[in-house]
């Protein structure tokens, strides 16, 4: 790196990340710098993973701004390797995996589930979704299937799309929709490993796991076998659904997997009579687990036919019309900058021990 490009990273430590506090150059975020002085462009490479997050987007746009400010043509460029945790035998081609978890059934875990990759999509990345609640299989309700999944010549799945979101459910394996799926756990995981290592996700910025209710087999398999990046908890504010949301939680935590947050589903009602909102389910569920255990509170859902709703076009974060979309919309943002904080903030701390360890003898 000559002086140029020195002068030029000192300019970066003005540009600070929103969520962690710090500068991206401090952070270690910042993978090199190169000036192309004939051209006049200053080439970037940033350590970032989360494609289309609203706060790296933020990030990009003052790191244009103090280049500009410089003399030079921003040239930005993300790399994502193993200092983001990766490991290349475990789906190689995903950057992120997202498990949306709950520790009840009926709390709306698949409609945040469904709308997040939807959510995420409609954003412009790659995404996939993965029903693995083998028992009760439900994405396919929400986000409309064009098609039916495909076999390779290597007898991988190809899985159907809903709009640009690849979808693998155990929908797609019964002959009926309501035919029940009598499976003991050993073969529940061995479905599990199949729809993670024997389907043709192709390149993916996220796939988010859809996992069934609780802390059984299929969850502590996901944990035990993938690289996840971060848990998404959905909850309502009845007490016996925030009890069993804390297990779930602290289940995340003894397996080390950070925790993106907590959203609340069902939180008020609004009267179309009166015009007043009315917590039928209770209040401040999501509110206590986040202050309990100092972790964001991702946003609170109302009771709408829209959320949920299997009779629409598509998931309601994709229904401009409905007075829901904002509140769903705001999920997605906050949750797509978390994963962007914890990847950020993995880099940064495995470069901080890496730089620490001591250099090795000749």
């Amino acid at each position: 790196m000559n002086q140029l490009e020195r002068d030029l990273t000192d300019r970066l430590t003005a540009v600070t990340d929103p969520l962690n506090d710090e500068d991206i150059v401090s952070l270690g975020l910042v993978n090199d710098v190169r000036i192309d002085d004939e051209a006049g462009t200053a080439r970037i490479s940033l350590a970032f993973n989360t494609p289309h997050a609203p706060a790296e987007m933020t990030i990009g746009e003052r790191i244009r701004e103090v280049v500009t400010d410089a003399g030079y043509e921003p040239d930005l460029r993300a790399h994502a390797g193993a200092e983001h945790g990766f490991d290349e035998t475990v789906l190689p081609r995903v950057r992120n995996i997202i498990a949306v978890s709950s520790g009840k059934g009926g709390v709306g875990k698949t409609t945040v589930a469904a709308n997040l990759a939807a959510g995420l999509e409609r954003m412009g990345a790659m995404v996939g979704i993965l029903d693995s609640d083998i028992h009760g299989p439900n994405v396919p309700r929400i986000l409309p299937i064009e098609g039916e999944p495909g076999v390779t010549p290597n007898d991988e799945l190809v899985p159907p799309r809903s709009d640009g979101v690849r979808v693998m459910s155990m929908g797609f394996l019964t002959k009926n929709a309501d035919d029940p799926a009598i499976l003991r756990g050993p073969m529940v995981n061995n479905i599990m490993t199949q729809f993670l290592t024997d389907v043709e996700w192709g390149v993916l910025d996220y796939l988010i796991v859809d996992l069934p209710p609780g802390t059984g087999d299929a969850t502590l398999n996901l944990l035990q076998t993938m690289p996840v990046t971060g848990a998404v908890i959905v909850t309502t504010p009845q007490q016996m659904a925030v009890d069993d949301t804390r297990k779930g939680l602290r289940m995340f935590q003894e397996h080390e997997t950070p925790i993106l947050g907590v959203v609340e589903n069902m939180s008020t009602f609004h009267c179309p009579g009166c015009e007043d909102e009315h917590h039928l389910f209770g209040r401040d569920g999501a509110d206590d687990i986040s202050a309990d255990y100092d972790v964001p509170l991702l946003g609170h859902l109302p009771i709408h036919p829209d959320v949920g709703a299997t009779d629409r076009d598509g998931p309601v974060i994709k229904a401009d019309e409905s007075p829901v979309q904002p509140s769903m919309q705001a999920v997605v943002d906050r949750i797509a900058d978390r994963i962007g904080a914890v990847n950020r903030q993995t880099v940064a701390e495995t470069r901080a021990a890496s730089s620490d360890a001591p250099a090795s003898s000749a």
